[in-house]
């Protein structure tokens, strides 16, 4: 069980069944405290008894905040003795997608990180881990586009000969296609090299469960990294949810028949995710982030969601989560976009417990499984927060 804080109209302790897999939303408006809770699920889940033998952490950090867990919070040391708690610490394992010390600007960042006890490693993809499909939305091809519809043959070819291959191996490829134009070879090329200048992709095979701590905090820092809908921060969680998604299905499959299975359970924790599910639109993730969502508690998969905006997140995810922390949110928008997640038990709509809430770290807690609802004060961080203005 989670311990997330106490119930504010019975003063009792408050907890969130974790032997369960998960689809988690925490909104609230900027400066509400949503990284804050996000950040006491994770310790939680940290201090569970022998965690790291069946459960892996991972957290998608587009804002660089989460490397702090590695520090004691003895700024609130006070505030923790009043709730029975003490200050703690806990292993971060920062896994940056390209090139560390070029990404944070020199060595001197990596350096200060390190002496608190951050462990960093440089992160990379396998070209060969995207579909045919995913290089072409990639560049934002369609299939029907000349252009696309040589860069998915290309692709495909390589894929159906071989388990790896560089983007390298790609541009031969399409240097050698004798259906393409020049214009066409060119203008393909010129995007592939792009992409290696991006430092993102392997030019060797990575195996991705080999660079992921157990017994760590996994944080897959993204801040250096551009948002856009098909920047680099979609690509890396577009390759890395698909691959769990993969490893953990055979897992579950191996697990129910009596194998030993190498793949232990994840929570998947992702802060701004309105970047990665948007509402309305496409991005490299979206798809895959709904199929976890809709498919992934049977694997063992539990994705827990962080936003100041929900109203710009798909509608599919907000529906299919069965617990939600709703903080302090005053936009009309984001409103009635939590209300709309309104249930028969509750006894009033979402938005009357909402008003009620009047300090910061304070929520409205919905758990579908268990069908209630409370009002929660947030207990406070054990490890430094690093989201703070």
């Amino acid at each position: 069980m989670l311990y997330i804080g106490r119930d504010i109209k019975s003063n009792e302790n408050v907890y969130i069944d974790n032997e369960k897999s998960h689809a988690v939303l925490i909104c609230g408006k900027r400066g509400s405290g949503k990284s804050y809770t996000l950040g006491v699920l994770i310790e939680e889940l940290m201090e569970q008894k022998n965690f790291g033998k069946d459960s892996l952490i991972i957290v998608i950090d587009p804002m660089g905040i989460y490397y702090t867990m590695v520090q004691e919070n003895y700024e609130q040391e006070e505030l923790l003795w009043q709730w029975g708690l003490s200050p703690s610490r806990y292993p971060v394992r920062i896994l940056v997608p390209g090139h560390p010390e070029e990404l944070y600007g020199g060595g001197d960042i990596i350096e200060a990180m390190e002496h608190l006890g951050v462990e960093i490693a440089s992160f990379k993809i396998n070209p060969s881990d995207l579909s045919p499909e995913g290089w072409c939305e990639l560049f934002d091809l369609g299939l029907s586009d000349v252009m696309g519809i040589s860069l998915f043959r290309a692709v495909r070819k390589l894929k159906r000969s071989r388990d790896f291959f560089t983007i390298d191996e790609i541009i031969s490829e399409i240097e050698s296609d004798p259906r393409a134009s020049d214009k066409t070879k060119q203008a393909l090329i010129n995007r592939l090299d792009m992409a290696k200048d991006w430092g993102v992709f392997s030019e060797y095979y990575v195996d991705t469960w080999s660079i992921l701590d157990k017994n760590a905090i996994n944080v897959f820092d993204l801040s250096p990294l551009d948002p856009g809908a098909r920047g680099r921060r979609n690509l890396v969680v577009s390759v890395l949810a698909k691959q769990l998604f993969k490893h953990r299905t055979i897992a579950r499959r191996k697990e129910g028949l009596g194998l030993p299975a190498e793949t232990p359970k994840v929570w998947m924790f992702i802060d701004e995710a309105h970047q990665f599910v948007p509402s309305g639109k496409s991005t490299l993730s979206k798809e895959i982030l709904i199929r976890w969502v809709k498919e992934g508690r049977q694997p063992g998969l539990s994705l827990v969601l962080a936003t100041q905006q929900p109203s710009a997140l798909d509608s599919e995810v907000l529906s299919q989560c069965d617990i939600i922390f709703v903080q302090k949110l005053t936009n009309k928008m984001d409103i009635s976009a939590v209300n709309n997640l309104s249930h028969d038990y509750m006894g009033s709509e979402l938005k009357v417990y909402i008003r009620k809430l009047n300090r910061k770290g304070q929520a409205v807690l919905l758990d579908d499984y268990k069908e209630e609802i409370k009002l929660v004060q947030i207990r406070p961080r054990k490890s430094r927060h690093g989201g703070g203005e």
